[in-house]
């Protein structure tokens, strides 16, 4: 059974920073690209980062780039999610999410494995 837990959510302030970790069972993590999505109450869930299975190619959406690295630890069966100057904006569920195809991050309807999301609460 794929368990994915996400966890280093919290209240933050405007620009501060929060890293965020996911941790993978049940699954050969090194096999499946990994990422992150958000969800803001009254909105749709989002894409906002995605790692390939080795951690050699990344891609972001544009809201995040230079903001919130994305990385891995294959050997740990980890993923992070580094959140840099903070916005208020960037309140919402951050959901961690593996498919075996990073392509399938551009739609939240396509990824095969989810966390039950964690809490980042940005105050201004």
């Amino acid at each position: 059974q794929v368990q994915l837990v996400e966890s280093g959510g919290g209240l933050v302030q405007a620009g501060g920073s929060l890293r965020l970790s996911c941790s993978a069972s049940g699954l050969s993590f090194s096999s499946y690209a990994m990422g992150w999505f958000r969800q803001a109450p009254g909105k749709e869930r989002e894409f906002v980062a995605a790692i390939s299975r080795s951690g050699a190619r990344t891609i972001y959406a544009e809201f995040v780039k230079g903001r919130f690295p994305i990385s891995r630890d294959n050997a740990e069966n980890t993923g992070y999610l580094q959140m840099n100057s903070l916005k208020p904006e960037d309140t919402a569920v951050y959901y961690c999410a593996t498919d075996m195809i990073l392509g399938k991050f551009g739609s939240a309807q396509d990824v095969d494995y989810w966390g039950k999301g964690t809490l980042v609460t940005v105050s201004s």
